[in-house]
């Protein structure tokens, strides 16, 4: 018995053609749908590594900024402490002044000497304007006097309270009597 061999008629071998078409056409679909999703991806990671680039120098900033915040508040609570003994200093010369006992002025004139170089220490500068031009900057003006003769008028002829800044900060402002 022979086998028989089948020659495929015309439409069939149109049918096996298209048949074998979409497979290809699926194939490249294929290929084209997965490219397309691997560039979604890329383009998600992307975003995702550009999203935490940004949160971790949001986080870098903050960082600093509490850090320098908190150093802030710190140097304004030493000033505090520091404009709190200025009454202190001010007791202590008035007592040096007016002390009549060498002992006793000699111990007011240590103590004084101590707490100037505390002040120096934390690098605290008297504001003593005498003889230049009043500055509201740094001082308060607290009476007038007639300028004498030869004076300028709007210069700071005493002192009454001292002043005190650290830096360019000023702590306590003078309080001066100006020439009018």
């Amino acid at each position: 018995m022979e086998e028989e061999v089948k020659v495929p008629e015309e439409g069939q071998e149109i049918k096996e053609e298209k048949a074998q078409k979409p497979e290809k056409k699926s194939k490249k679909s294929q290929t084209e749908a997965l490219k397309e999703e691997i560039a979604a991806l890329q383009a998600e990671k992307d975003e995702v590594v550009r999203k935490w680039y940004a949160v971790t120098a949001e986080y870098e900033n903050y960082r600093r900024r509490t850090q320098n915040q908190s150093a802030q508040r710190y140097n304004d609570g030493r000033n505090d402490v520091i404009s709190a003994l200025f009454p202190i200093g001010d007791n202590l010369e008035r007592a040096l002044a007016s002390c009549k006992d060498e002992n006793t002025k000699q111990g007011i004139d240590m103590i004084f000497k101590a707490f100037q170089k505390v002040l120096e220490g934390e690098g605290v500068e008297v504001i003593d304007p005498v003889g230049q031009p009043f500055d509201a900057s740094l001082a308060e003006a607290i009476m007038a006097m007639p300028a004498e003769e030869g004076e300028e008028s709007g210069l700071v002829k005493q002192v009454y309270v001292k002043g005190y800044k650290k830096g360019e900060k000023v702590l306590r402002y003078a309080q001066v009597i100006v020439t009018q």
